[in-house]
């Protein structure tokens, strides 16, 4: 099976089907459809932002997918298949040709949520109905990086449009099938509503797919494939019904009131009456029986064996046996049911079986003690009291299991699971809700503990001893390859500006690595490319590889998509082939899985993470890790943590309970650490608890380094700010050496060529100076970073030039009314292209000179053609609405004419004038790029 085949695979099992009644799924052999909505050819595979932004070599849509199914069948060439109503079909292609795909002209976020929608009047609905017995309606939405949903029409609703053809179709249609092309669940409510009169018969959620994503939508519509993913989110009522709807998107602070009560946890506990589809659920095109053989607990290790059935007759299928542990109440309070276990069958035949044996242990699922309440302050606790299991096909269905003949399993005296210190607490004080112990599923308040420790003194403690400086003895990284013991005595030769160059990341579309990609890091100055240190390299997303230059990769589905398959060997699979996809391109790591919880459904970023569970989020990161270094590459979890909107994103405290923050948002994270596949993470923009992520001393070195003994490399997220490390305070993205401090070891990122030049003039010397930051710090970080290039595919390849120059051949192109410049000139860029004449053949440094006034976090990319290849790119973040030039490539050019085009792949930087001035005049004796 290729990557294509397998991204299409899981496509179809990450689809979840909510309804199906009177049999309106899948569409039978020769049954004529109408298919509604603008969407079906406008297909969304992928929410936008630099999680999605991959030029793929091809898209699929599901009219498309659907008419090729009709025409082998009307050809013979498979023996069932669908007919399209093909009046329908060509009403909604005249409204696309007159109304084209809306991309926000290409800028950053700048997409909407919805496009404009087709009203579909009372004469086509009738005279569809009149020749198709079936409708589908396509709704789509899309968000992502700066770009939340909103509780308004068109976003979170539907627009005016949907609600009036949907209902318009309704009224003529008795069975449609509603199809979410979404990048997350939306309002859900609607499909039974009266204004639809019941007929809305069927829903399923498709998500984005990738490029497989019409493909994959129309297979499991025909039932060449049958739906078998669950929800890895509750869908509720209505977006006020979630917990963090009071407070999601502010601007300043956003209070984790609900605490530990997020999704389901929060549903079971107080809310039950308010689930539309619980966590877990998801119906299948046949049927199943589950039937529990044995459970019992041993110690405090459960042990369930069952066997699944497909008790249908028609159609193959999977199920996923989920177990859950419902907890006393205790002194802390507790959510009602937590996921703790859960596996897929394999694809069961009608009245095939299938024995699962699922075991996990109770003290994994310990809660924290931030109060002191249970007598053991800042541990893991099992409280006293009894201890149930559950198991069944979704979090409301599963029913309560006898254990060795035993209604559940009874702790006697509260006890410590892990005795911790206080780490990352709040220092202003907030209240959160809990369960009552004496009315369980009622909610009561309390304060929130805030933080007690002296911060300057644990950071004195926790010095990292400095390696005295040596001095060039010799050691080359080479030789570090050979023995790692001599990792120490090679990083003791680096003086402190080597030091300081290698913490420093450098821009995106850096040649020194594969062009196009995120970042280059490592030995990216001479200095230390003579020590034979090489340049790694890392590409977005979680989804595929993001190439600026335009260059073609895979896109695989959604991060939501993929952990509502519940398949873990399915996710490992597919991630080696994107592994092997990384080393064919030598990137050496991807920017993913992201992995923060689903904490509120209107994060515009959620299509990029899994689910509103950390257990199910850590599985599927493990899988992806696992999948990725069986290709031969690796990957970096991210945004560690708490980044749970994307609206102020890079400003808004994170007030969270330190409870809260172990159990629920970091819990992922330890899952994926500790698992040992995890070797590289990106911290996030937040500041959590008034601490910058990026310079948060407990979050990185306290919890992640010193009590998960991580020991891999952490990168910031692009162009991080920090605050100080004790004070807290104001933020600023010179603030490096607090960012080296809290154990973060590498910027992400400086302006190419300027890291060792320290372009964005961080403070790293001025505190190594004042003794505000240690040698052995830095040199801590350093290694870090060191040891992940040791064990990274880069080492293994030869030793690259830091310059590298592309040879371009004249095609001796004439003028089509563009205008001519001479390479000896200065000229602007009024103009995205004009012809360039070269007098003498030889190396020319291209310089480009441009503003961009924008001062968000938003990447632009302007990339500067010769003859429909790219030669060189301009990318920024902002240049504070001033005129920078820089070098952006060396090129070799024979004489003669060249076509040269500036091609904004991300709209944003205004180029004002380019150079291209001859550095040396010889011969050009290497390749030539045609």
């Amino acid at each position: 099976m290729n990557f294509a085949e397998k991204i299409c695979e899981a496509a179809c099992e990450g689809a979840v089907l909510l309804k199906n009644k009177n049999q309106t799924l899948p569409v039978m052999s020769g049954e004529n459809i109408a298919v509604f909505g603008r969407m079906q050819k406008n297909f969304l595979y992928s929410g936008m932002g630099s999680g999605g932004s991959v030029h793929v070599p091809y898209t699929t849509n599901l009219t498309d997918e659907l008419l090729a199914m009709e025409n082998e069948y009307i050809s013979g060439n498979r023996t069932d298949g669908p007919v399209i109503n093909k009046e329908v079909l060509a009403a909604y292609e005249k409204f696309i040709d007159e109304n084209p795909f809306d991309n926000g002209g290409g800028r950053w976020a700048g997409e909407p949520w919805s496009q404009k929608e087709m009203e579909v009047s009372d004469q086509l609905a009738s005279s569809a109905a009149k020749v198709s017995s079936k409708a589908l309606f396509v709704i789509s939405r899309n968000a992502g990086e700066d770009k939340d949903l909103e509780k308004v029409k068109g976003s979170w609703y539907l627009s005016e449009t949907e609600w009036n053809s949907l209902k318009t179709v309704c009224t003529y249609f008795p069975k449609v099938a509603v199809i979410f092309n979404t990048c997350g669940i939306m309002d859900t409510n609607f499909i039974n509503h009266s204004d639809f009169s019941d007929h809305i018969t069927a829903a399923l959620y498709v998500w984005q797919g990738g490029m497989e994503a019409g493909r994959a939508a129309a297979r499991l519509i025909t039932g060449d494939a049958v739906p078998s993913g669950k929800l890895s989110d509750t869908i509720a009522r209505d977006i006020e019904d979630y917990p963090s709807s009071k407070n999601f998107g502010n601007e300043k602070q956003n209070i984790y009131a609900e605490d530990i009560y997020v999704g389901y946890r929060y549903f079971t506990t107080f809310a039950k009456d308010r689930i539309l589809y619980p966590f877990g659920f998801g119906l299948s095109y046949t049927k199943f029986s589950v039937k529990i053989l044995a459970s019992e607990i041993e110690n405090t290790t459960v042990k369930v064996t069952a066997v699944i059935k497909n008790t249908g007759s028609k159609f193959a299928g999977k199920e996923t046996l989920q177990l859950y542990l419902n907890a006393p109440q205790g002194k802390l309070g507790k959510a009602e049911r937590v996921l703790a276990a859960f596996e897929k069958t394999k694809l069961l035949e009608p009245g095939e079986s299938q024995q699962l044996t699922l075991s996990f242990n109770i003290e994994d699922f310990a809660s924290y003690d931030d109060s002191g309440v249970t007598g053991f302050l800042y541990a893991y606790v099992l409280e006293k009291g009894d201890y149930s299991v559950l198991a069944g096909t979704d979090s409301e269905l599963a029913v309560t299991l006898n254990p060795g003949n035993k209604k559940c399993y009874t702790v006697k005296e509260t006890y410590a699971v892990q005795q911790l210190t206080q780490a990352a607490a709040p220092a202003v004080s907030f209240r959160r809700i809990k369960s009552s112990a004496e009315k369980p599923g009622t909610v009561e308040w309390e304060d929130v503990p805030l933080n007690k420790v002296n911060m300057a003194e644990r950071i004195r403690k926790n010095l990292h001893c400095g390696l005295p400086f040596t001095g060039d003895r010799g050691i080359k990284f080479d030789d570090v390859k050979t023995d790692p013991a001599k990792m120490d005595a090679f990083i003791a030769q680096l003086d402190e500006k080597q030091l300081s160059t290698i913490v420093r990341g450098e821009g995106m579309m850096s040649a020194k690595v594969t062009m196009g990609i995120t970042a280059a890091f490592g030995g990216v100055s001479e200095s230390l490319h003579n020590y034979g240190i090489p340049v790694a390299g890392c590409a977005d997303g979680p989804s595929g590889l993001r190439f600026d230059t335009g260059r073609e990769a895979s896109l695989m589905p959604t991060g939501t998509l993929l952990a509502c398959t519940w398949n873990l060997p399915l996710i490992e699979k597919l991630y080696e082939f994107e592994g092997k996809e990384l080393a064919a391109n030598q990137i050496d790591t991807l920017l993913g899985p992201g992995m923060n919880i689903h904490r509120s459904p209107l994060n515009g970023r959620n299509f990029e993470y899994f689910s509103e569970d950390p257990l199910l989020t850590g599985k599927m990161a493990v899988a992806e890790l696992k999948g990725l270094h069986a290709g031969g590459s690796a990957g970096t979890v991210k945004h560690f943590a708490c980044n749970n909107q994307e609206k102020f994103r890079n400003v808004c405290d994170s007030a969270v309970s330190e409870r809260a923050l172990r159990e629920i948002y970091l819990k992922g994270f330890e899952i994926a650490v500790k698992s040992g596949h995890c070797i590289s993470l990106m911290t996030s923009y937040n500041p959590i608890n008034g601490h910058w992520a990026a310079s948060n001393y407990d979050t990185v070195n306290t919890i992640l380094r010193r009590e998960w003994n991580y020991t891999g490399l952490v990168m910031t997220d692009w162009w991080a700010k920090m605050n100080d490390c004790v004070e807290g305070g104001s933020e600023t993205l010179k603030n490096t050496a607090s960012m080296i401090r809290a154990g973060n070891d590498i910027y992400m990122i400086v302006d190419n060529d300027c890291a060792e030049p320290n372009g964005y003039g961080d403070n790293i010397s001025e505190c190594l100076n004042n003794g505000k930051l240690t040698l052995g710090e830095l040199q801590y970080c350093v290694k870090n970073i060191l040891n992940f290039i040791l064990k990274s595919p880069v080492s293994s390849r030869p030793l690259r030039a830091l310059k590298t120059t592309v040879f371009f051949e004249s095609k001796n192109i004439k003028p089509k009314n563009e205008k001519v410049v001479s390479e000896k000139e200065d000229f602007d860029c009024t103009d995205s292209s004009f012809i360039l004449s070269v007098d003498h053949e030889g190396i020319y440094n291209i310089s480009g000179t441009y503003i961009k006034y924008a001062q968000d976090l938003s990447q632009s990319v302007c990339n500067i053609m010769i003859n429909g290849a790219v030669a060189a790119s301009l990318e920024c973040r902002s240049t504070d609405g001033k005129e920078t030039t820089v070098n952006a490539a060396q090129v070799g050019l024979k004489a003669g004419t060249y076509r040269i085009e500036l091609v904004h792949t991300k709209p944003g930087i205004e180029v004002k004038r380019l150079s291209f001035s001859s550095e040396v005049v010889t011969p050009v004796s290497m390749g030539i790029v045609k």
